[in-house]
């Protein structure tokens, strides 16, 4: 399936790729080295035979390397310890106490 990458905040094309399963949101494509976290997800339908059906997907990305810190977790990827009282379990921000981190030495850190 043709999937467009496209900048997030401009909406302008990057890139053009052939994927047999596009990720959802919150999750990181690697491409030709390059390091893009998908925002949002934006399908395209084409009319064939009277149905429509998907011709293609457009994936809203921003420019990012994953942290090192990442873990994957139920719906997508968390920085830091998803586990931690504290933790936004998002792939764009740490937690509300300490969001540059890294979890293990925060003060603040407790089990859920």
């Amino acid at each position: 399936m043709l999937v467009e990458l496209r900048h997030v905040s401009g909406d302008r094309l990057i890139h053009r790729v052939d994927l047999e399963d596009p990720p959802q949101p919150g999750r990181w494509l690697v491409v030709e080295e390059q390091s893009f976290l998908v925002m949002q997800r934006r399908h395209r339908y084409a009319l064939r035979n009277g149905r429509y059906v998907m011709a293609s997907v457009a994936l809203m990305v921003k420019p990012q390397a994953r942290p090192a810190d990442a873990t994957p977790w139920r719906h997508g990827w968390v920085i830091g310890d998803p586990n931690c009282r504290f933790n936004a379990r998002s792939p764009l921000l740490r937690c509300a106490v300490w969001p540059e981190g890294p979890c293990e030495s925060c003060s603040h850190r407790e089990l859920r």
